[in-house]
């Protein structure tokens, strides 16, 4: 039994303990037995929710010490998007430090690389916890046990539907059919009877009715608490949905969802960088959804990404960085190349937290612009042009119009409308190039470069080997050798 503690959907669905003597540290997430029987209290409940936000966190080391080759150090969102893609390189100077970060780059990898299996693990770890505390809070007495008000039970229930939605839209999209898990195995047999992968289209199926449930649990407001601003609110929930109809090509469900975040409050800031500074989080009118990281508590909650830019990690692509139409504001507040600052990452334009493994900086995962552009590109697939380019020049007067680094405003003639067209195509080269620009170093490139088709050619012009197989990345082999072959691995690996 010892290697079936050693990997990551098995050990983290168990809630029964055995073979401890065997055990150097308990499994990843692992509820006790004691535990999943004991009487839940408020606190319970309120930790069960509350632990499955932590693997959306950049802070180091939460599901293993300084395990670089297993890709656990901290969540691969940047490796596995970003740097594969033709935006982002590994290192400002080229290095053998962490060759599994460049298989990743150069299409090499293999399924025991250490990108996949982090982005497995997180998932499914954020998975487990979710089903202990859906199983919690959905218990007919919960309220009379706990004495939780029946307005905190719905919304701390609306926030685990929406978070194991979001990890399951990750598993989706890296990896195509997942095993599929909807509460938690008490027993080993329960472990490998689930252990094996559903459909994808089931896979999108159930993460858009716990959207539904999500949806209809939480409070119509821009924020679900206000003392506590970053928890899962009712417009992360409807731009989940809207992400997730564009994902499936629900065109006219895109439209809907996105119209339904005005009434709540959201819009684009008036400066462009106001989404990712150290100063402006929760007080900004576009993020819609961020991880709230904060300096100097206990247990951490720092920013630790922060940390390998001070290492000479995450550089911009040549590619990436000529990209920008002449003067585009928002290249020199996504990257500092002559310093070799990050400010994107960083939410600082000084170098200021560069090298802190505890960086008070905020992980923003959805917000405003991110959505007015699936719209725009609904519009496109629908025949909608002009609003579809009107939406496209709203992103682009507010990049001109933003506040530059040097605090004045871009010179006349930057970034100029976009004319009517009726093209369906070139359209659609303006929205690919407007999305590259707005979200750069978001980790958006690879996926849409996926989702729309074009990764392999973008890929091959950019000298890398992509392969078809690349659409996907692999199951990792120590999930597969822990299920006996339950699970099957992704065609070409």
């Amino acid at each position: 039994m010892k290697n079936l503690f050693k990997t990551g959907i098995l050990m983290s669905l168990m809630v029964l303990v055995s073979c401890e003597d065997e055990l150097t540290q308990e499994p990843i997430g692992l509820t006790t037995l004691d535990q999943a029987n004991s009487t839940p209290t408020l606190n319970t409940v309120e930790s069960s929710v509350n632990s499955s936000y932590q693997l959306l966190s950049n802070r180091l080391n939460i599901l293993a010490q300084w395990d670089w080759g297993g890709g656990l150090v901290f969540q691969n969102d940047y490796i596995m998007q970003d740097i594969a893609s033709d935006d982002m390189e590994k290192k400002w100077a080229s290095d053998g430090d962490q060759p599994w970060m460049d298989e990743i780059n150069n299409f090499s990898y293999t399924s025991t690389n250490g990108g996949p299996n982090g982005l497995w693990k997180y998932n499914y770890e954020g998975i487990k916890r979710l089903n202990i505390a859906i199983e919690l809070l959905t218990k007919s007495d919960i309220e009379a046990i706990t004495g939780i008000t029946t307005a905190r039970k719905n919304q701390l229930l609306g926030e685990a539907y929406f978070l194991r939605s979001y990890y399951y839209f990750s598993l989706v999209n890296n990896f195509g059919d997942v095993p599929l898990i909807l509460a938690p195995a008490k027993t080993y047999q329960e472990a490998f009877d689930v252990a094996v992968r559903a459909d994808k289209a089931l896979v999108w199926e159930r993460l858009k009715a716990d959207l539904v449930l999500a949806k209809g649990l939480l409070p119509n407001s821009k924020y679900s608490s206000t003392p506590e601003k970053w928890r899962v609110s009712k417009g992360a929930v409807i731009a989940l949905q809207a992400k997730a109809a564009l994902y499936t090509e629900k065109w006219s469900e895109v439209v809907t969802f996105v119209d339904e975040l005005t009434p709540l409050g959201y819009s684009l800031n008036a400066n462009y960088f106001d989404n990712f500074s150290t100063s402006k989080e929760y007080t900004d009118n576009e993020v819609i959804f961020s991880y709230d990281h904060q300096t100097n508590t206990t247990p951490r909650k720092g920013n630790g990404i922060c940390a390998p830019l001070g290492w000479g990690f995450f550089a911009p692509s040549a590619d990436f960085l000529n990209s920008f139409e002449p003067n585009d504001p928002r290249k020199l507040y996504t990257v500092d190349a002559a310093n070799q600052n990050v400010n994107k990452i960083l939410g600082t334009l000084d170098g200021g937290n560069k090298g802190n493994d505890d960086a008070v900086t905020n992980k923003v995962y959805m917000r405003y612009a991110d959505a007015l552009l699936w719209k725009a590109e609904a519009l496109n697939e629908t025949g909608n042009y002009s609003v579809a380019i009107a939406i496209i020049n709203q992103i682009r007067n507010r990049a001109r119009t933003t506040v530059t680094t040097t605090g004045g405003i871009a010179p006349v003639g930057t970034l100029l409308n976009r004319l009517p067209s009726t093209d369906k195509a070139t359209i659609k080269g303006w929205l690919i190039s407007e999305r590259r620009a707005e979200l750069g170093f978001e980790n958006q490139r690879m996926l849409d470069l996926k989702r729309w088709g074009i990764a392999k050619a973008v890929m091959t012009a950019h000298g890398k080997n992509f392969q078809d197989k690349h659409m996907l990345y692999p199951i990792p082999q120590s999930e597969i050798d822990a299920s006996a072959g339950t699970l099957k691995q992704n065609t070409g690996y």
